[in-house]
């Protein structure tokens, strides 16, 4: 069969959801797939990632507690570790996601696809044998994005690692140079420094400049405690690799020298020979290569059959925001099939309201750092009336109960015309756990005056919301 309602292009998460939601909507659904299905998140990134994490954080946790401290008797097994990871990885086998899209009713086809006309795309076998199919309604692009390599003499040729190869090595090294302080960047010096490596961590910037300064600071602090180096202000201007090691030049000359070099320096659209260039387009200005702009339902702006969902449109870069896009995105294509009214309206099914505004995302350092909604700088950017408030999560009893001399900060960023939080910011151990509290708050826009009524159980770190309220109401 070459001839389907909805085409779409990437099996990662993202992919998956927008063909189960259009095929649970009555459309018959195809997914192209040149790689694992499962995509990125699964084999190469949150999954791996988290399990090369959890270990060295619940040894951590234990030892901060006296009496489980004093029970610890021997060290991190490493091997046991990476046998975890290659678990939660599903030994980097798509099985069961190839079974789950089966079970949903989805058809996989194993190649590359490529945009080759208006509502056809051409699949490319790893033969190299094509074929054509069609779309009646819609094509979805779920390709995801690759890691970056910047433009520095000597990097490609020093066959620097990326996010994939850091999260499935079979050994750890005894030293990995990181460059990029953003998330991966972090992550990867926490799981590393805590699997017994010398780590050594640089960027031209801070460290999570996206966030509320105190996170980077913190965290700054978080990885030197575990015995991490950490350069700020820095960048480096070569790179070579000689007798099995990597030497990194910086621009104030000095050098570091390591087994391996992480680059972490962002991400870049897998949008190159996806055939925008072919669609005819040219006053909407897609291009290969290039991040692919949509409305809030996930549509390209001029194009009414062409989507484009998840990382590669850019709006939020995570996986979870993706899945929530590819729910939206699934269920207006099929409504649109169908001929039936889509409700353009915010916080309707059918758009990505929460994109704009109220993504949630937590950082698995040590500390770890919860945030959703805006930061200070962003709201006073965004010429919002706020007010700020400040408080040490360590000194909430909960906290000082779940470990001993718990660190920890807390930022709440209130709208002052609407009386509602429109930000939040928390630093600690298990922070991400709080998270999800301050996202409905923030989602459903609930007074201030109301959530004074949401008493937290005592003695649990939710006690915090009750402190910032106390201070916010004087």
């Amino acid at each position: 069969m070459d001839a389907y309602d909805l085409i779409v292009i990437g099996a990662g998460a993202t992919g998956e959801n927008v063909a189960d939601r259009a095929t649970a909507g009555g459309l018959r659904v195809v997914i192209i797939e040149a790689e694992l299905v499962g995509g990125e998140c699964s084999y190469w990134a949150c999954m791996p990632s988290k399990a090369l994490l959890r270990s060295a954080a619940a040894l951590r946790a234990a030892q901060r507690v006296s009496g489980a401290r004093q029970a610890i008797t021997g060290e991190l097994d490493v091997k046991a570790v990476l046998a975890r990871r290659d678990k939660a990885s599903h030994q980097w086998n798509d099985e069961l996601q190839v079974e789950w899209l089966a079970s949903a009713g989805v058809d996989l086809i194993r190649g590359i696809g490529r945009i080759s006309g208006e509502k056809e795309v051409t699949v490319t076998h790893e033969d190299g044998s094509e074929f054509v199919l069609t779309a009646q309604h819609a094509v979805a692009v779920c390709t995801g994005t690759s890691a970056r390599i910047p433009d520095i003499s000597g990097l490609r040729d020093s066959q620097p690692w990326t996010s994939r190869e850091v999260t499935s090595v079979q050994e750890i090294h005894d030293r990995l140079a990181i460059m990029g302080g953003g998330v991966v960047g972090v992550e990867m010096a926490t799981a590393y420094a805590g699997l017994g490596a010398a780590v050594i961590l640089f960027a031209r910037g801070g460290l999570l400049s996206g966030d509320e300064p105190f996170a980077g600071e913190m965290v700054k602090q978080g990885l030197e405690d575990l015995g991490a180096e950490v350069l700020l202000g820095v960048e480096a201007t070569s790179v070579r690799r000689h007798d099995g090691l990597v030497t990194i030049t910086m621009d104030d000359g000095s050098t570091i020298t390591a087994n391996e070099l992480l680059v972490a320096t962002g991400r870049a659209p897998r949008t190159h020979g996806l055939g925008l260039d072919a669609i005819g387009q040219h006053e909407v200005g897609l291009r290969d290569g290039d991040w692919i702009e949509v409305d809030d339902t996930m549509r390209v702006p001029g194009i009414d059959w062409l989507y484009a969902v998840g990382d590669v449109n850019h709006r939020a870069l995570l996986t979870h925001q993706g899945k929530y896009q590819a729910r939206a995105a699934g269920a207006v294509i099929a409504a649109r099939a169908r001929g039936e009214a889509v409700d353009h309206e915010p916080w309707s099914r059918f758009v990505a309201t929460a994109d704009r505004h109220a993504v949630p995302q937590v950082t698995f350092t040590d500390p770890e750092v919860a945030s959703v909604g805006y930061t200070e700088a962003s709201a006073r950017k965004a010429g919002i009336d706020i007010r700020v408030i400040d408080r040490d999560l360590g000194r909430v009893a909960g906290a000082s109960l779940h470990a001993g001399g718990y660190r920890g900060q807390v930022r709440m960023i209130v709208d002052e015309n609407r009386k509602v939080i429109i930000g939040m910011t928390f630093v600690g151990q298990d922070v991400g756990e709080l998270l999800h509290a301050a996202t409905i708050a923030i989602v459903g826009e609930v007074p201030l005056d109301r959530l004074w009524h949401a008493v937290p159980a005592y003695p649990t770190m939710s006690e915090i919301w009750l402190r910032l309220f106390e201070e916010y109401r004087g």
